[in-house]
């Protein structure tokens, strides 16, 4: 379960980027905050197995 929380993770923050450079690209605002977000998304996720990782030592 881990392993997937960590995938999912850096699969959120790659969907995230390619949206924010996509909306980037063709000038589309609403898009590119939607990257933004989804990329924060998986970051904060990351953080969060980050500290359980971190406590389990």
């Amino acid at each position: 379960m881990k392993d997937n929380e960590k995938t999912e993770a850096k699969v959120e923050q790659a969907k995230g980027k390619v949206k924010k450079v996509a909306g980037r690209t063709v000038g589309n605002e609403r898009m590119t905050a939607e990257g933004r977000a989804e990329e924060s998304k998986g970051d904060l996720r990351q953080a969060k197995e980050k500290a359980k990782d971190a406590f389990k030592h």
